[in-house]
């Protein structure tokens, strides 16, 4: 029989790890004090407010797989940055090319040899044959719905209940509990409201989806081809034909942001499903680390575009940046396709995630829970409700936040690090088995702390 968690057990476990985590880290409290004299919230990012722990980990060095911070604490890393550093820390092709680089020169405003093998590598991985440069996979997407929007004259966009592309105002735009669409609850600030620049339905609801294109105001559709910011969401048998049929049916671009699900494979979920998108963005772990972002388009955007484009404005008309496509992103990019992440990456990575996904599977069953995990290629995910999310909706109705950050600090203090907010892993080939069985015994202790 399943077992039931007990609120108030969780309460003062929760309150134990606490006292557990600030004892363990006395330098990183230091520096949090003194970060707080110049920093917001003694953080460089606002969102670094809510790591487990009543401050942050400052790390010392990060080389793999494996971290160290201030205090001399060493973690197994299966955050990686949230995808940042999926090829792990510092993989060696990328920082020799790093090193080469930075004496010939980091950002000139001009292109260099190497940017036209990095296109040529992302034309024969994704399918797609004209290729831009950004810093982020939020600016990707920012410049290619304005292309999208240009070209089509349309005023909307579409986007899923509970998706995440980055910073993109558009995007922050949530279906509430009668299905109506709202502005994303705690919604900074936004430019102009959402509900006027975007339509907003669940992710694999055919209908829905040809209710939203049908009135023809919908410039392009930015989807993940499997959703992952909410949980690890597929698409049903059958979605993406309907999205591709859809979308062409009704004048409407298609824009696959590849930013995390790159994990599924060399080509991303695009290559290995075969997806035949407008567009597709893809940011994080392309330069190894470094800040780098691409956006690639079919021959048929290229050819729509060129028309409306007035050449001597093209450097103020809302696309571009001044550091973007700059040496030293070109250079790591180069290397890290090249050299990194390359199809032995993958085989490794995805095998020893599919351990990963085992291991934690096997806690479930032996203690009986109504909990998931969920893999995408070297991703897992677990979250605490019986059967997989069909949508964002269903999965956000799940988030626990309290158990969520028992399990993080839980793990945190023992020496792994899962990505911030929801129990997502990723695997790079720095990994081995042994950090991925060292998680399966402490994800087994938290459980038995729970519920024994």
């Amino acid at each position: 029989m399943t077992i039931n968690l007990d609120r108030v057990k969780l309460e003062s476990l929760l309150d134990q790890e606490e006292q557990f985590f600030h004892k363990n880290h006395p330098k990183s409290y230091e520096l949090y004090q003194r970060g707080r004299k110049s920093l917001y919230g003694g953080v460089p990012m606002l969102w670094m407010i809510r790591w487990a722990g009543a401050f942050p980990v400052f790390v010392k060095e990060a080389k793999g797989a494996h971290f160290t911070d201030v205090d001399g604490n060493d973690y197994i890393d299966f955050c990686l940055g949230d995808t940042g550093a999926m090829t792990g820390h510092g993989p060696e092709a990328t920082v020799k090319a790093i090193k080469e680089q930075i004496q010939k020169g980091i950002t000139l405003m001009l292109p260099y040899e190497d940017v036209i093998w990095v296109g040529e590598e992302l034309q024969r991985r994704f399918k797609l044959p004209y290729w831009q440069f950004a810093l982020t996979a939020t600016d990707a997407n920012r410049f290619a719905l304005r292309m999208a929007r240009m070209i089509t004259e349309r005023p909307k966009i579409l986007v899923f209940n509970h998706c995440y592309h980055g910073s993109v105002d558009e995007t922050f735009i949530v279906l509430d509990e009668e299905g109506t669409p709202m502005s994303r609850p705690n919604n900074m600030g936004p430019q102009v409201d959402p509900r006027l620049t975007t339509k907003v339905i669940e992710f694999n609801d055919i209908a829905a989806l040809e209710t939203a294109l049908s009135a023809r105001d919908v410039a392009a559709v930015l989807a993940e081809p499997v959703m992952t910011n909410v949980s690890i969401i597929h698409p049903d048998p059958g979605y993406h034909e309907a999205l591709r049929e859809l979308t062409r049916k009704y004048g409407t671009y298609l824009i696959i942001d590849e930013t995390h699900t790159i994990c599924a494979g060399p080509g991303g979920y695009t290559a290995l499903h075969r997806l035949q998108p407008d567009f597709l963005t893809i940011g994080k772990p392309l330069a190894g680390g470094v800040p780098a972002a691409v956006y690639g388009f079919t021959e048929e955007v290229s050819q729509q575009f060129s028309v409306r484009l007035d050449v001597d404005d093209a450097d103020v008309g809302g696309i571009g940046g001044t550091l973007a496509g700059n040496a030293l992103s070109i250079a790591a990019m180069k290397a890290t396709l090249e050299n990194v992440l390359t199809d032995e990456f993958y085989s490794k990575a995805i095998a020893l995630q599919e351990c990963f996904t085992g291991g934690v599977e096997s806690v479930i069953r032996e203690f009986e829970l109504p909990w998931i995990v969920k893999q995408l290629g070297n991703r897992s995910e677990y979250w605490f409700q019986p059967k997989p999310p069909k949508n964002g909706g269903e999965a956000y109705a799940a988030i626990d936040h309290e158990l969520d950050r028992y399990m993080h600090l839980y793990a945190l203090n023992r020496g792994i690090l899962l990505t911030p907010f929801h129990n997502m892993a990723l695997i790079s080939a720095e990994t081995t088995r042994t950090d991925v069985d060292y998680h399966t015994r402490v994800f087994r202790e938290t459980v038995q702390s729970l519920f024994l």
